[in-house]
């Protein structure tokens, strides 16, 4: 029995022991198979990672690719969008604050026998704004007129200089004389487009007007280089030619405006042969503005009986002293039209000539006209706070006085100063330097109204900057200049330079 028990206890405990090799086997198994799993699992994984990471720098090259090529589009977009002009569609634009020389009504501008005028909202750029005139002029009026100098003349220019010259030489007609304006598009550097625009209005306007397009003059004042939706005026015509009436000239100035704050216009009556003779204007203009023309319209009307050739004799001469003698910018426009016409309305022997005594009459009132519309355009000049006239004296020539007055008069360091209101009279002896025309240093003289702040050369003994600096307070301003080299003179009007133009013409064409 005991024998039999420690056998079993024997083969007890040898079975046991030969069951824990197994037990270790299948645990050495166990931990393989994990390390094997555990192994295909860090490989699986490491593949994945490879792969993400295979597909993160493909989607990286993909996205970098993809914003290169996004940014390259949008630069050529904002390329397109800045050489690309401005949309013409209509659209309604905040007014501009109001020069501080704004009247504080519109002037009495009288209505001249034979002219009748009317305006119309075509919509050619803006809307909720009167953007069209039609003036009527009656039979057997004569026209004159000047224009810009500019090399890029627009196509209304071109074709008033042609159809004046041809009716300068045919004589009065005998059919009615017309003007079509439009504001918001200068119909300038526009190729075929804008002489194919010019001749359907001026087609349709003769039609309206029952004359030959001919007799019809047109005028356009606005951005350059945008094709003219002509079609929107002569849609307006038959409604133009029905509102026609002689005293419109308010609204007729509203309608030509841009840029400007406020309608200008002027009238005057002079008596010849003891007959009132009228002559009523209007015009517009603002930014853009330099002598040779500046950018202005200007329309001006008498009943006067005179001839074509005097007349344009006396307009020719007084826009020298007037028009092409003031300036806001230095820059001169490709759209300046001033046309004269007069009806021969008012019961007097027509003037025949320069020669003719009661010349001198009409041309000085009609130059107390041109200078008052003058004015008001260097007033309203955008931004202006400051009306400056300039006189130069003491000069080698006119031409040479006008061109040292329009030196300093567009210097953008006096122009600066005028706003700062800081007397630097500094900056007017560098302008005077150069003009390129002949000045004495030391004889120059300079003075702001009576003050005397520079005599010999050399600044004055008795100035001092506390009363220049209360003179440049003042809203105008005269500046007068002594060059010292002849007896020559000549006078210039000009605006100060101020933040809001900037903003203006930065924002001219949004």
């Amino acid at each position: 029995m005991a024998a039999k028990k420690d056998r079993k206890e024997k083969s007890g405990k040898d079975g046991k022991a030969k069951a824990k090799p197994e037990k270790v086997r299948a645990a050495k198994v166990s931990a393989s198979d994990k390390a094997g799993k555990g192994k295909a699992a860090r490989d699986k994984a490491a593949r994945d990672k490879a792969g993400k990471d295979k597909a993160g720098k493909k989607a990286k090259g993909s996205s970098k690719s993809s914003s290169k090529a996004i940014e390259k589009a949008a630069a050529k977009a904002v390329a397109a969008a800045l050489l690309a002009p401005a949309p013409q569609e209509s659209v309604a634009k905040a007014p501009a604050p109001v020069s501080p020389f704004a009247p504080s009504s519109f002037p009495k501008v009288a209505p001249v026998a034979g002219v009748r005028l009317a305006t119309c909202e075509a919509g050619v750029r803006y809307k909720g704004r009167k953007d069209v005139l039609l003036a009527e002029i009656a039979p057997g009026s004569v026209m004159a007129g000047t224009f810009t100098r500019s090399a890029t003349r627009s196509a209304p220019v071109l074709w008033c200089e042609q159809r004046l010259a041809a009716l300068a030489k045919a004589g009065p007609s005998a059919k009615p004389l017309g003007i079509v304006v439009n504001s918001g598009n200068s119909n300038a550097f526009t190729g075929r487009n804008g002489k194919a625009a010019v001749d359907a209005v001026m087609r349709l306007a003769g039609a309206a007007l029952k004359t030959p397009k001919g007799n019809v003059f047109m005028a356009s004042t606005g951005v350059i280089g945008e094709p003219l939706k002509h079609e929107r005026i002569t849609a307006k015509l038959d409604e133009l030619v029905g509102a026609l009436e002689a005293d419109a000239f308010e609204g007729a100035a509203r309608a030509i405006m841009t840029t400007d704050t406020f309608p200008k216009g002027a009238s005057a009556t002079v008596e010849i042969d003891g007959v009132p003779v009228t002559i009523s204007g209007i015009a517009k203009g603002s930014g853009m503005i330099a002598p040779d023309m500046a950018t202005m319209l200007v329309f001006i009307f008498t009943d006067c009986a005179i001839a074509q050739a005097p007349l344009q004799a006396a307009l020719s001469e007084l826009t020298d002293q007037t028009f092409n003698s003031i300036t806001v910018d230095g820059d001169t426009s490709t759209s300046d039209t001033l046309l004269l016409a007069a009806t021969g309305q008012a019961e007097m022997k027509p003037i025949a000539s320069r020669r003719d005594g009661r010349f001198a009459a009409f041309r000085d009132a009609l130059h107390g006209v041109m200078h008052d519309l003058a004015i008001q355009v260097v007033k309203d000049g955008e931004g202006a706070t400051k009306l400056a006239q300039i006189t130069v004296t003491g000069a080698a020539s006119a031409a040479a006085a006008r061109r040292i007055g329009l030196s300093i008069a567009n210097s953008p360091l006096v122009k600066t100063a005028l706003a700062g209101e800081d007397p630097n009279w500094g900056r007017i002896v560098m302008a005077v330097g150069k003009s390129g025309e002949r000045a004495n240093r030391d004889k120059l003289t300079i003075r702001f109204g009576d003050i005397l702040v520079a005599e010999n050369g050399w600044v004055a003994e008795s100035y001092t900057e506390a009363e220049g600096a209360a003179y440049f307070k003042r809203a105008e301003l005269e500046i007068a200049v002594d060059v010292g080299v002849g007896r020559a003179e000549a006078t210039v009007w000009t605006c100060d330079l101020t933040k809001r133009y900037i903003e203006i013409n930065a924002d001219y064409r949004s």
